[in-house]
């Protein structure tokens, strides 16, 4: 029994689905600024690079948002942005605070990754038992691309539409 093209695609190389460049940001750059450039690229998740080029993680609009957070040494749990704890007026001034962050105040690291020899079912399956949103393809530690759920849609998208397209030639052909 031979491979099938869907489970072709789904083996194939990254660089098919991968978006790049990846959109980066130094570990030193400011929080609200980091915030405009998710904005302006309309993108979920920045890789936060360290002064050598390296990977040094990734920060995600989950970064920015209120979730609850276990007390240390307690059993409870209380609200947080930004890794700051809250109480009922205290928001307003945790985001003024936030503009006077860096990224690497608040990112996520280490950060989850894989390299562009790997397929997208690894890519897949790391995301399904991580619950990740993003992972970034690195070359020697450097990121050269980024993968986002939406990405995976994108290629679900181009797979029926080529499929489609063969199965119209395979009909027509005589």
């Amino acid at each position: 029994m031979g491979t099938t093209r869907e489970q072709r695609s789904w083996e194939a190389d990254l660089s098919r689905v991968m978006t790049r460049p990846p959109i980066k940001v130094g570990v030193d750059t400011n929080l609200a600024e980091a915030a405009e450039k998710m904005l302006r690229q309309r993108v979920g998740a920045l890789l936060v690079t360290g002064p050598d080029g390296q990977l040094a993680g990734i920060l995600t609009e989950g970064d920015f948002a209120a979730r609850r957070a276990r007390i240390p040494f307690s059993t409870f749990s209380a609200p947080q942005v930004l890794g700051r704890w809250l109480n009922e007026d205290s928001l307003e001034r945790v985001y003024a605070e936030a503009r006077r962050l860096v990224v690497g105040d608040v990112m996520t690291s280490p950060v989850h990754s894989v390299t562009e020899e790997k397929g997208l079912t690894d890519v897949l399956r790391l995301m399904l038992d991580l619950d990740l949103k993003h992972v970034p393809v690195v070359r020697g530690g450097h990121p050269i691309g980024m993968i986002a759920r939406h990405d995976l849609l994108k290629m679900m998208l181009l797979e029926s539409t080529v499929s489609e397209e063969d199965s119209a030639a395979d009909y027509t052909e005589e």
